[in-house]
């Protein structure tokens, strides 16, 4: 099993907190025998959790202009039409993906392009299935347009337990669909917004899958799109 580089500080953090607290429990308990037997089942436990989440498995995938690909492992839990207000301020096709703790976290680019505006917003830690974590929690903002000149908006969302969002991508940047553009730690949510007359292929509550399920299919022509003007600060 490949190890994703986000995950090497976090599992040295949780070898030395299980070293710690067996050698505390060994010291202080040396004849407490079902107690030092439950603290190593639980210490295993726990280092295996930790490492099947930074997991970073091996895929095929496949590149279609035409076609959306998930962003993320996960669940569909939003998929309805509503207002983007903070880029393009217009009717989006909103599809929201839920990752659980026990999924990987690896983000891949829905699609390939140029990146035409990315900002990150600090923010709140509501439970990513909150409605209001899509505005409210810290977060990232990405735009993507790809060489039809279709722009796709796309958002890394933290949750409870999610305190780190880490991206690759910056604007003006080059991407290929598939590739990673970042990583959530501990439970998250993705949120997609795709243009009207998109034509979405998976279903409220559809377990899917990151660079390898395809979410929906982009019309063939779309009206261009009207960004509000901002100033952009960057977090380096």
């Amino acid at each position: 099993m490949t190890i994703h580089k986000e995950g090497y500080t976090s599992i040295a953090l949780c070898i030395l907190f299980i070293f710690i607290l067996n050698a505390v429990i060994q010291f202080y308990f040396p004849q407490a025998f079902v107690i030092k037997w439950i603290i190593y089942i639980l210490s295993f436990a726990l280092f295996v959790t930790i490492l099947q989440f930074f997991r970073s498995p091996s895929i095929t995938i496949g590149t279609d202009d035409k076609m959306v690909l998930c962003p993320a492992d996960g669940k569909v839990v939003v998929i309805e039409e509503t207002v983007e207000t903070e880029y393009f301020k217009d009717k989006r096709i909103q599809l929201s993906v839920f990752m659980s703790p026990i999924n990987v976290h690896i983000n891949r680019n829905p699609i390939s392009g140029i990146v035409k505006y990315f900002k990150y917003h600090p923010g709140k830690y509501l439970v990513a299935w909150h409605p209001k974590s899509s505005t409210e929690n810290e977060r990232t903002t990405i735009v993507t347009e790809n060489k039809a000149g279709i722009a796709i908006l796309f958002r890394q969302i933290a949750g409870a337990m999610a305190r780190r969002i880490v991206w690759y991508v910056k604007e003006g940047d080059a991407v290929t669909q598939g590739e990673q553009f970042g990583f959530i730690k501990f439970g998250s949510r993705v949120d997609v917004f795709l243009p009207l007359g998109s034509t979405v292929k998976v279903g409220l509550g559809e377990v899917v899958k990151g660079g390898q399920t395809i979410l929906a299919e982009l019309p063939a022509i779309v009206a261009p799109a009207r960004p509000v003007k901002t100033s952009i600060k960057k977090k380096a």
